[in-house]
């Protein structure tokens, strides 16, 4: 079958799924016809709790969600965080051209490689008021990518996300998140990058009460007490983005 009448079989079938068991169970057939060894779909902001009604299907190897949120490396998987920077799809060859690749980051990727993933390709999925999402592909460690089937790796990924989001609904975490003001959301990003009150404010051009005064309305509509945690919450809610 040709690539563009696989994403037509896909998106077909797709639409008849009715549970992310059927879901995983076409995307781990046609993955494998694209020339892929596994898939990850999922909101980010599944990884480590799998809350009821974030997306989450994939057919990574065995132990490696628990070795990303042991190791406390969860936020700094190059990836996600490139997904949460571009709308457009690609290669983990080109990662460096949209998240820094320090050394928390080839961590990631070091010890994603000791359980057996080589390189992929991902499509980012960033729906305005959700947690940011993808679908990516990958092979195993050692093979390099099925460059032929890309575009319609990429096809196959936003139908599956779309499905997928059919399936689920909007998470449910969502909807007890508090939508931010402009500002509010301004100084949580400031907050993120360890500004003080009195920076934000210099930034801003606000004064250094109403400064303070929106950092502590966040901590208390977020349910916090530190910034860091402020900062925490925010990024995991997708409320602001690294």
């Amino acid at each position: 079958m040709s690539y563009s009448g696989l994403v037509d079989e896909f998106d077909r079938r797709v639409a008849l799924c009715e549970s992310d068991l059927q879901l995983r169970a076409l995307l781990d057939e046609v993955m494998r016809e694209m020339g892929f060894d596994y898939f990850a779909l999922l909101h980010h902001a599944s990884l480590g709790r799998r809350a009821t009604g974030f997306v989450r299907v994939d057919s990574y190897p065995e132990g490696w969600e628990e070795e990303l949120v042991g190791s406390g490396l969860i936020g700094c998987d190059p990836v996600h965080v490139a997904s949460g920077r571009t709308q457009a799809a690609f290669r983990w060859d080109e990662l460096g051209r949209f998240a820094a690749i320090g050394p928390l980051q080839r961590e990631v990727l070091e010890r994603s490689a000791r359980f057996g993933l080589g390189t992929g390709f991902t499509v980012p999925a960033n729906v305005p008021g959700e947690p940011a999402g993808s679908c990516s592909f990958a092979v195993r460690r050692g093979r390099g990518l099925p460059r032929p089937a890309l575009g319609c790796a990429e096809l196959v990924g936003a139908h599956a996300f779309r499905a997928a989001r059919r399936l689920r609904g909007m998470p449910a975490d969502v909807a007890s998140t508090p939508r931010l003001s402009r500002r509010e959301a301004q100084c949580l990003q400031f907050v993120a990058a360890g500004k003080t009150d009195w920076e934000i404010a210099m930034i801003l051009g606000i004064g250094h009460e109403t400064a303070r005064q929106y950092v502590k309305s966040l901590r208390r509509r977020l349910g916090v007490v530190s910034r860091a945690q402020l900062a925490v919450r925010g990024l995991r809610d997708g409320l602001i983005s690294f």
